[in-house]
């Protein structure tokens, strides 16, 4: 019965290497291990929960400039000439992530025992995803693996700029909408409660400022616990919907797209993402309708896949790539049209390369525009709150100053 063993072992420098690999029994793991240029110093069973296949939380997470990295160090080896299983075996020892370092154990003895670098990391498709097998095996079949890892490389470092772009820009409105809710709960939940208690003993008629806020803050102390776990509740229950029902699922995303400003930025890095996906996989060599599924499953909004399944049935029709585009109704007449030029000019690469770049820039001035919007709202917002706790405590106070005989 195969089962996974957490192993030490040393490899042929000496560096003791730690990870998890399915084996038989400890013979097989011995032999695996030995076959990989390293040397079994002890091991023992896991469960399957904890195993590099499982879903333990506790394992590191493997980062896109980890793979940035991996497949860095692959193509420097592939340019030196170094053979396939000396180049896993060093970028295995090289490592820093240990659940990378675990993989590529399995990896490289998978390739040992005959399989293509493709198949073996096809093995793992959460970390490895279609796109990456993708084009690994389009190198393998055209004898060009050092042009994949290229273009492997050029597609995560884009991918790491576009997140790290969209964290930068939020991150400011995330601590300020924090700030506001922390303001928010603070004030009501110990603040004002602490002021209720004299302006109660005003003995007078309280305006309805000062009333609604008394409300809210009672509220706040007697129902805090579904304040806190009524977003909680609902996310889950939006989830578990979802999940269970493909309509609702697809009703909410054609919602999100008619938003105002979150539908189009939403819009635009779905095709940006897609656009990018689909050039790096054309410039490789491969077809163009394997390249519209590949790119397909980089967008997760359902109304927007349908609109790419139609530019892929088109095509599988025997459309033009412009016309397929074109009748999605999702790609502006600029696009189309750059298309279409390098259709006729037998030239289309580079310019899909240039339509991944117009939605780059594009997606910039997206995010831009709705961080410019949100800052001032959420500024707008804690002003408010702070001027209607005042004008509810102080309002008073200021009253009962008119009946004091002086």
């Amino acid at each position: 019965m195969i089962q996974p063993y957490k192993y030490k072992a040393y490899n042929a420098k000496g560096r003791a290497v730690r990870g998890v690999v399915s084996a038989a029994n400890e013979a097989d793991l011995y032999n695996q291990l030995k076959s990989s240029g390293m040397e079994l110093v002890s091991c023992s069973p896991v469960q399957k929960e904890s195993a590099l296949g499982g879903l333990s939380i506790m394992r590191p997470k493997i980062k896109t400039r980890d793979l940035i990295q991996f497949f860095m160090h692959l193509e420097q080896l592939q340019a030196a000439g170094v053979p396939m299983l000396d180049s896993l075996a060093d970028v295995r020892d090289s490592a820093d992530n240990q659940t990378l370092k675990d993989i590529m154990t399995d990896v490289h003895r998978s390739v040992f025992d005959g399989a293509s670098l493709s198949e073996s990391l096809g093995n793992y498709p959460k970390v490895f995803t279609s796109l990456y097998v993708s084009l690994i095996k389009a190198g393998e079949d055209t004898g060009d693996l050092e042009k994949s890892y290229t273009q492997l490389i050029k597609y995560l470092k884009w991918v790491d700029d576009m997140q790290t772009k969209i964290k930068k820009a939020t991150r400011y409105p995330t601590i300020l909408l924090v700030v506001v809710i922390l303001t928010i709960v603070v004030m009501m939940g110990v603040v004002v409660p602490q002021i209720v208690g004299f302006i109660k003993n005003l003995g007078q008629e309280l305006p309805f400022m000062t009333t609604s806020l008394m409300a809210t803050s009672e509220f706040f102390q007697e129902y805090w616990w579904a304040v806190l776990a009524a977003p909680i509740v609902l996310f889950i229950t939006y989830k578990t919907i979802r999940k269970g029902s493909e309509g609702f699922a697809y009703t909410m995303d054609s919602w999100f797209l008619r938003m105002p400003i979150a539908g189009v930025l939403i819009r635009k890095i779905s095709i940006a993402r897609y656009s990018q996906t689909f050039g790096s996989l054309f410039s490789s060599g491969i077809d163009v309708i394997n390249c519209l599924k590949s790119a397909k499953k980089t967008v997760t909004n359902l109304a927007l896949i349908e609109a790419l399944e139609t530019v892929e049935a088109r095509v599988q029709a025997g459309a033009p790539l412009s016309q397929a585009f074109n009748s999605s109704g999702e790609f502006p007449t600029l696009v189309i049209r750059m298309i279409k030029i390098g259709e006729e000019s037998g030239n289309l690469t580079p310019v899909l390369m240039q339509v991944s770049e117009f939605y780059t820039k594009d997606v910039d001035e997206a995010v831009q525009g709705l961080i410019t919007m949100i800052e001032p709202m959420l500024t707008a917002l804690l002003g408010i709150m702070i001027l209607w706790i005042a004008a509810g405590v102080f309002g008073p106070i200021y009253a009962s100053f008119e009946h004091i005989n002086i």
